[in-house]
């Protein structure tokens, strides 16, 4: 019988838990995501998805290990995000693991929530390790981060690019408010831009030589466009643009900022996938769900590309898992002293 590992994430608006086994093998995969709850909001309130938390985690919990046909005795190991990510939220999770691990006799595993987004390529019918085999450039824009990492090993990273200011999904969230789209903006965002025929071009941050990123210039930049153009404030006093042009103007504007930030992020992961000599390219989080940065990606690259599906590129429970497997399998694991970080971050810089 393989190693099963039971995966709990919470770090933010996702109750989510999954059950992998020998790292690679997805028995389960439950999601209870609060968009509706936090969409009123125009993002997430952190006290709001910590009861949340509360709320879901145990129907959650049971959902898995039905889905997984599984029981509590047949866990090897609880694996629990501990950062980063909202601290109230990440408490839910953590306890929750810490019960099980204590209850059942097993070992607790903490996670690093961005590794889990690298982790979610070994669920794929892919093994990374094996073919293309390390070093992995790895682009993980999850939340507040837009990171780009090099995989040396299991557990070995650097850190070799960052956002300065907003990070990818926040941009895409502040366009979409402008643009009276919905919450998350990523998909929103996404929605908006098919269709439109790309006259529209914003700026693109380059930061001369260095592998970090900068999204808030861009968003700026369509700031002002969109109040030229008078479709921002979206009920501005004497506009007169109709309803049908407001509509078409959206579009170009989705599409523009979409295109500016796809570009930076690909040109970037591609420039240092070659001055480290990767042997390829692996992304993870929510903003690897976006359709022209998968496309490009895989357009643009000499190198093999490993992209999860967008169910394990947003937050997810079996990623965890995944992640803590490897962790298992490395004698590593946390005592029940283990306290939340929700500013943790992943390499060294």
């Amino acid at each position: 019988m393989g190693i099963k590992i039971l995966g709990i994430e919470t770090s933010c608006d996702e109750t989510a838990i999954g059950v992998v086994e020998d790292g690679r093998r997805l028995r389960a995969n439950v999601i209870a995501s609060q968009v509706e709850l936090h969409a009123r909001y125009g993002g997430v309130v952190p006290e709001v998805a910590s009861r949340q938390h509360v709320l879901e985690i145990i129907p959650v919990l049971e959902q898995a290990l039905a889905d997984g046909g599984i029981g509590l005795e047949e866990l090897d190991a609880v694996a629990v995000t501990y950062g980063p990510g909202l601290a109230g939220a990440l408490i839910t999770g953590l306890n929750t693991a810490k019960a099980l691990a204590l209850a059942l006799g097993v070992p607790l595993i903490g996670v690093n929530h961005l590794e889990a987004h690298i982790y979610a390529s070994w669920l794929t019918q892919h093994r990374p390790d094996e073919s293309p085999g390390f070093p992995l450039a790895c682009l993980v824009a999850s939340g507040g981060h837009t990171d780009l990492i090099l995989m040396e090993g299991h557990g070995q990273y650097k850190l070799l690019g960052r956002t300065r200011d907003d990070a990818a999904g926040e941009a895409f969230d502040k366009v979409a408010r402008i643009l009276g789209l919905g919450f998350p903006g990523g998909p929103e965002v996404q929605r908006a831009a098919q269709g439109a025929l790309g006259l529209e071009r914003l700026p693109r941050a380059w930061l001369g030589d260095s592998l970090d990123f900068s999204f808030s210039g861009v968003k700026t930049a369509l700031l002002h466009l969109a109040h030229q153009r008078g479709i921002y404030p979206l009920a501005g006093a004497g506009s007169t643009v109709t309803e049908a042009e407001a509509r078409r103007l959206v579009m170009e504007l989705a599409a523009a900022f979409q295109e500016s930030v796809v570009e930076v992020m690909v040109r970037k992961l591609l420039t240092m996938a070659e001055a480290r000599n990767a042997r390829g390219l692996v992304l993870g989080g929510g903003v690897a769900a976006n359709t022209l940065l998968r496309q490009e990606v895989a357009r643009c690259s000499p190198l093999p590309v490993i992209i999860p599906p967008p169910v394990l590129c947003t937050d997810n429970g079996a990623m965890v898992a995944a992640c803590g497997a490897f962790q298992y399998q490395r004698g590593q694991q946390h005592g029940l002293d283990l306290d939340v970080d929700p500013s943790l971050s992943l390499g060294d810089d």
